[in-house]
């Protein structure tokens, strides 16, 4: 009975002469790998905003010159784990990095932060996709964690069946949300060339504001570097790409910050044009399409496309978190129960584990 059902749930096992099969393209890999930083266009823009409306919707217009500052430093992040994808072939990411060139005990604190905040990016991507469900259909909000947990035993039950399977899969959502955003973005800029949008929604740009410090300055730019979250989930993925694998991974990480680039610059730019301010039970992606748009089918398909990709987020965190507890316990720090595959050739052990954390 419990074979029938795993084998219902999970598939055939695979033989280990199969695991080439089991490796990404560059396609796949982008939506499997990036769905955690592209999906932080969601949200990375309206932190911004949290911060900035505490002094009045006449200081929105620093949303602006923080944006550039969040683009610069995703940059430097994209230049730096290129060169990191060449020199660490095998995966790891910071843990590895750490430990040769700063020793075992910083390795082991860049590790144990991983390790937590995959476990927090599952947590917050299920909660933020569940919102956005919420947003569009407020008679549902009642059942926030029922919602949520049920988003985080199907994303648990696709990552066992096999990482091809689960890419090809997710990739239709994520590569749905881009359309959706640019979408928005283009139609948005075009209203606002053409004069469909009054330029008295918001405040021009260097307007002085009183209260403004460089500490809450600093602080919203912090909270907006929230839309770099993920980027360094490519590097520490590198055995999952298809061969010559530092060359595909480094494609596809200078892809995924190109598209991160685009969206959250056109996301924040609309925002301010048009005045959106932070409402605790509306996104501000939601209130941007609802007035480019008005509540009509793509209104729902903009909010639909956030809320699948909010939840697939969670995918990088099932992706990363087994590679990198494989790397911790090749050097006997966690159970060597990490190390083995499954039944579908990957670490069934450390998606578990993720799950049920």
């Amino acid at each position: 009975m419990v074979s029938s059902v795993k084998r219902l749930l999970i598939g055939r096992p695979l033989k280990s002469t199969e695991l080439g099969e089991q490796k990404l393209n560059k396609t796949k890999a982008l939506a499997i790998l990036s769905s955690d930083a592209l999906s932080s266009v969601a949200y990375g823009p309206e932190q911004i905003l949290i911060v900035l409306v505490t002094l009045g919707v006449a200081a929105i217009w620093y949303s602006i010159p923080i944006a550039i500052g969040v683009l610069l430093l995703l940059i430097a992040l994209i230049l730096s784990y290129r060169q990191i994808i060449f020199a660490y072939p095998h995966g790891g990411g910071a843990y590895v990095v750490s430990k040769e060139n700063l020793g075992m005990n910083y390795g082991l604190i860049s590790g144990g932060s991983l390790l937590v905040d995959y476990i927090l990016t599952v947590a917050v991507s299920v909660s933020a996709g569940t919102d956005a469900i919420t947003s569009a259909f407020p008679a549902l909000h009642d059942h926030n964690v029922g919602i949520a947990i049920i988003f985080v035993l199907l994303i648990t039950i696709l990552n066992l069946r096999g990482v091809t399977e689960s890419a090809s899969i997710l990739a239709y959502p994520v590569y749905l949300f881009v359309l959706a955003l640019f979408i928005l973005i283009g139609v948005g800029i075009f209203n606002i060339v053409s004069g469909q949008v009054p330029n008295n929604l918001h405040t021009p740009v260097g307007t002085p504001i009183a209260g403004v410090s460089l500490f809450l300055l600093l602080r919203a730019f912090a909270s907006g570097s929230s839309a770099l979250t993920g980027v360094e989930a490519i590097s520490n993925a590198i055995p999952n790409f298809k061969n010559p694998a530092p060359n595909n991974a480094a494609k596809t990480l200078l892809a995924m910050g190109g598209l991160l680039a685009l969206l959250f610059t056109g996301i924040v730019f609309l925002a301010y044009y048009y005045g959106i301010t932070p409402n605790e039970k509306v996104t501000v992606v939601s209130q941007i399409a609802e007035q480019t748009f008005g509540r009509n089918f793509m209104y729902f398909f903009i909010q639909g496309t956030t809320a699948l990709i909010l939840i697939l987020a969670a995918n990088t965190g099932y992706t990363a978190f087994p590679l990198l507890a494989v790397n911790l316990a090749n050097d006997k720090f966690i159970p060597r129960m990490f190390k083995i595959r499954g039944d579908r050739l990957g670490y069934s052990n450390g998606i578990i584990t993720l799950g049920l954390a």
